[in-house]
């Protein structure tokens, strides 16, 4: 068996419609797993599931889901476990970012939204999720950060803030969890070609500033980010815990 087989494991993987989350949900289902792709828009999670399903037969569930609301997440770990009796990865990977600019010209609605959904409702799902792994000594939680939240910024501050924290929530859980064999785990890509981040890999300067000193002189695809998902999810990783992997092409190098 391979070191990377997520066979009868279950992943529900958070803004997995589109981009970097859809690249893991992918992955991870080409792989063995079960996923659940959730985002805000139904028709969206059920086009990615149904390419999924087309490959793999049964492998995918779509569910609907707000960061905003700690009602509807945890509806959507309930429909996970009732479709496939359990959840054995979280992935954290949807977040918001209302706002591009320095800090001084953010709203307090936008720091307010920023900070929940990105810090907050990723708290809630991984209490949410975190007794079942317990109970059963085993359980991989992947938190995708950024380098936002590795340096300073002066057009992302509450984003990099927020990143910033998502890489400490990941060492405390470790020490939290880490006696229950319940890992966590954070990845923090650099600029990737996706509909989020387009605001900035679309404009000329921005991209110019982001390559310019990336040792491999790009920027990132969806799918450079799943495979370290699969391997943070898997036995392949199974005495790391409270780490961040940096995937950004040699930038913060």
């Amino acid at each position: 068996m391979s070191l990377f087989d997520m066979t009868g494991k279950v992943a529900i993987i958070t803004g997995s419609s589109r981009g970097i989350g859809q690249a893991i949900a992918e992955e991870m289902a080409d792989h063995g797993a079960k996923v659940v792709i959730s985002s805000r828009t139904i028709d969206d999670c059920a086009a990615v599931a149904a390419g999924i399903n087309t490959k793999h037969t049964g492998a995918a569930l779509a569910v609907a889901s707000s960061l905003s609301s700690k009602e509807s997440l945890q509806n959507l770990v309930d429909e996970a476990r009732k479709a496939f009796g359990k959840v054995d990865v979280l992935v954290c990977n949807a977040a918001s970012n209302p706002h591009y600019g320095p800090m001084a010209t953010i709203t307090d609605e936008q720091l307010r939204k920023t900070l929940d959904n990105n810090i907050v409702s990723q708290h809630w799902l991984i209490q949410m999720v975190v007794p079942e792994m317990i109970e059963r000594k085993s359980g991989s939680i992947v938190i995708v950060s950024s380098i936002a939240g590795l340096r300073g910024t002066p057009i992302l501050g509450a984003y990099g803030i927020t990143k910033a924290a998502d890489i400490q929530m990941t060492k405390n859980l470790a020490r939290e969890y880490g006696p229950h064999n319940v890992r966590i785990n954070s990845i923090a890509p650099g600029l990737v070609k996706t509909d989020f981040a387009r605001g900035l890999w679309k404009n000329p300067e921005n991209l110019k500033a982001s390559t310019s000193g990336a040792a491999l002189g790009r920027i990132g695809e969806p799918r450079e980010i799943a495979g370290a998902a699969v391997y943070l999810a898997s036995n392949a990783s199974s005495f790391m815990t409270g780490q961040t992997i940096v995937i950004d092409g040699g930038v913060v190098v």
